[in-house]
């Protein structure tokens, strides 16, 4: 039997469930008069590129015939009998095309892209509402910084405690040169006084005066005897 490709839109006042009501009646016509739907696609509600009856946008419909010419003619014929049929296009063709057709890749393409994006919206949305509670966190775990309301700068503030600790550190004399003050007052401690080094010279030679006079009168002595 020879292979056919119908199109056909319906009118956009009825819902997509009427549409399905519309095929599936005209593939009844198909199966009485010896033949079969080998595939139906529902494209949507879609714009027009011109009114056609008063409608700026239709249903269409795509299904691949098995069938004798005989009932594929009593199938456009229902069709333009039909009101809610607009138009109709059935071309014969060698061979049918088993996986979906290009119209429906576009659609699932678009779906795709579109999940992907609300995917990538959703991550953006998540990332973002945990930077702000961590800043939320971390702006309530540290105490927020006094508020210097004195007017003055970094340099102002440091100058005058600068100023103080040398100060301070000019009043109190250093490791160092206390140590040498204590060293120099040990120092003049042990020296004898001068007075007292006069008094020492002075004895010294009289305790040389009267050893000599000592020895002297041990000889005068033994001389004697």
């Amino acid at each position: 039997m020879p292979y056919y490709e119908c199109v056909y839109l319906a009118r956009q006042d009825i819902a997509a469930s009427q549409v399905d009501t519309l095929s599936d009646g005209f593939a009844e016509v198909i199966a009485n008069g010896g033949g079969e739907v080998k595939k139906r696609e529902y494209w949507g509600l879609r714009n027009l590129a011109y009114r056609v009856k008063k409608n700026r946008k239709a249903h269409y419909v795509l299904m691949n015939i098995d069938a004798p010419a005989s009932a594929v003619q009593e199938m456009q014929r229902l069709m333009r009998l039909n009101a809610d049929v607009l138009r109709e296009l059935t071309l014969r063709v060698d061979a049918l095309n088993e996986g979906p057709s290009i119209m429906m890749q576009r659609r699932e393409e678009r779906r795709d892209r579109g999940e992907r994006r609300s995917r990538r919206d959703e991550e953006r949305r998540a990332e973002k509402a945990a930077a702000e509670k961590a800043g939320e966190t971390e702006a309530g775990g540290k105490p927020a910084a006094a508020e210097d309301t004195s007017g003055k700068t970094a340099a102002e503030k440091e100058a005058p405690a600068d100023s103080e600790s040398a100060k301070k550190d000019a009043g109190k004399p250093t490791k160092k040169a206390g140590r040498k003050a204590d060293e120099q007052t040990a120092a003049e401690d042990s020296k004898p006084a001068p007075a007292e080094a006069g008094k020492a010279a002075d004895e010294a030679p009289a305790e040389d005066t009267a050893a000599k006079a000592a020895e002297k009168t041990a000889e005068s002595k033994g001389g004697d005897d």
